[in-house]
């Protein structure tokens, strides 16, 4: 992290009435970062971002961008460009209108505001739409341009509100990786707002996990993955199974399972004793043959198969360790291959330094 942020956000507390949507927020960000803020709906991600934008006021805290106190500065004022998830482009305005919006605003000399528009256009990959007007454009196509719209002034901070939730799973995928390549080309800070974990995974160079008005976890989208800081984040960043063991002495008990402490790597495991909640991703149960001396190993059936194309949610009932189904990840060429369907036995390994406890 550089030691000079460029958005500084200083114990952010906003309050509707009797209900806090946010509560001592403390976040910095880096310049030419991507920050996406995840979390469930109603956790107080949009309302965060509507505050550093300037379109809701703080309860109390500070805000600072680029070394300067913004908390109480006009929307105007702030340095940055926003893209929402309606589009919000003018229907009756043409693609390049809307696109120098902000430029004919600040009163920018037409031959510049024409040149800037083209170089967007061109950018966002539709340099001959200028003429057209947004209900001729596909949803993908007028994201784009919002995007432009955001970039015309080249501002020092982008905000997305949840740019790309009204868009098909395929122009999705499309365009967080147009967006993502565009923002490092430009170097841009950016903050993205979204409940969608795949696309905060694929996008962020760091991941701040929100809920119920806090931050649960700040963290490089691997660190928020593989080291969840609570049982909440374990939960919504990406599918997980929850068992329950006990702590006895120096070891977990798992169903009949008895793992070693020391084997699990977890550093918010607990060493007192009594009952824990143990979380374990599909892809740390293994599916192998079970060796004399294995560790860790158990027989399973399969449940159930749920087809995803290349890889495959196997829901397996394991009596040992579980009393509900157990989900692990296996390739359809696996299955096949082992001529796995459900009913069929399937010997399986966790692996315990995956294990987290909470």
């Amino acid at each position: 992290m550089s030691a000079s942020p460029y958005l500084s956000l200083q114990h952010l507390h906003k309050a509707f009435g009797n209900f806090v949507a946010l509560q001592d927020i403390n976040l910095d960000i880096v310049p030419g970062e991507l920050v996406c803020f995840l979390g469930p709906s109603g956790c107080g991600k949009t309302t965060l971002l509507r505050i550093i934008a300037g379109l809701e006021v703080q309860t109390r805290g500070v805000i600072f961008q680029g070394g300067k106190d913004i908390s109480s500065a006009h929307p105007a004022e702030r340095d940055y460009g926003i893209v929402f998830q309606s589009y919000a482009l003018f229907p009756n305005l043409s693609i390049a209108d809307n696109v120098a919006y902000g430029l004919v605003n600040r009163k920018v000399a037409r031959s510049v505001v024409q040149q800037r528009v083209q170089e967007l256009l061109t950018l966002v990959g539709l340099p001959h739409s200028g003429s057209k007007y947004p209900s001729q454009l596909s949803g993908g196509q007028q994201q784009r341009i919002a995007l432009a719209r955001a970039l015309a002034t080249s501002p020092g901070l982008l905000l997305l509100d949840e740019p790309l939730s009204a868009l098909d799973a395929l122009e999705r995928v499309r365009l967080r990786e147009e967006i993502r390549s565009l923002q490092q080309s430009l170097g841009v800070t950016t903050i993205m707002v979204t409940h969608d974990q795949e696309e905060a995974l694929s996008m962020a160079d760091r991941i701040v996990v929100m809920n119920h008005g806090c931050i649960e976890q700040v963290g490089t989208p691997t660190e928020i993955y593989r080291e969840p800081a609570s049982a909440f984040v374990a939960d919504f960043v990406g599918q997980v199974n929850v068992l329950h063991g006990t702590v006895t002495g120096q070891n977990l008990q798992l169903g009949e399972m008895q793992i070693a402490l020391s084997d699990i790597s977890d550093k918010a495991k607990t060493k007192d004793p009594g009952k824990v909640k143990v979380y374990l991703r599909p892809e740390d149960v293994l599916a192998r043959p079970i060796l004399a001396g294995d560790a860790c190993v158990f027989q399973a059936t399969i449940h159930e198969v749920e087809f995803l194309g290349a890889f495959c949610h196997v829901h397996v009932m394991a009596p040992a360790l579980s009393k509900k189904p157990l989900t692990v990840y296996l390739s359809l060429n696996f299955l096949a291959e082992q001529n796995l369907q459900a009913g069929s036995s399937l010997p399986l390994k966790l692996m315990p330094e995956r294990i987290k406890l909470f």
